[in-house]
């Protein structure tokens, strides 16, 4: 077993059907996948569905995984953001007669809290992000990966990463300066 995968002993025990590590490799994983999906696609249910069809990837890939080549957690990633992506061009090919519905986004009367009323200014400016500035900004400060780690997940190098991050980042400052007391 390698030291560098800590899901490759659990792993091989999916892929020979152990059902108790099914369901521990879905506890350590769908909450970080449900996290990072949100995020991308600003939708519960439809990060539900990537999540779950991660998941089952994973589940089907057991088998056949040989470690080494990547940690299993950055190929786990890689394909909920391929998934992410497929529905994120989606949304852009659909076609219709009329604008859709908007929801309002504003707070709500019952609401008042600060700290609701941030988080939503905040998701908005994710989503204003360009993908993949988004995409490193999830990474490294939601999803709580490491740069190179990052890197490895959107397959860039580590100083495009860090391109990608600066320009987030100052986007998401001039996108909330009005929020910063002085």
């Amino acid at each position: 077993m390698s030291a560098g995968d800590p899901d490759e002993e659990l792993l091989s025990r999916v892929a020979e059907g152990d059902p108790a590590a099914i369901r521990a490799l879905a506890a350590r994983k769908l909450p970080r996948l449900m996290s990072l999906a949100g995020r991308m696609l600003g939708e519960t249910a439809e990060a539900e569905d990537v999540a779950q069809e991660a998941m089952i990837r994973a589940w089907r890939q057991a088998p056949s995984w040989r470690p080494g080549a990547a940690k299993f957690d950055t190929w786990l990633h890689r394909v909920a953001l391929n998934l992410c992506y497929d529905r994120l061009r989606r949304r852009r090919e659909v076609a219709t007669d009329k604008p859709p519905e908007v929801a309002d986004e504003g707070p709500a009367p019952d609401r008042g809290l600060q700290a609701r009323d941030v988080g939503l200014r905040v998701a908005q400016a994710m989503r204003a992000l360009p993908e993949r500035q988004r995409e490193a900004v999830t990474l490294c400060h939601y999803q709580e990966l490491g740069n190179i780690e990052a890197a490895k997940v959107m397959g860039i190098s580590v100083e495009a990463l860090e391109s990608l991050l600066s320009r987030g980042r100052r986007a998401l400052r001039a996108a909330l300066s009005d929020m910063v007391e002085p």
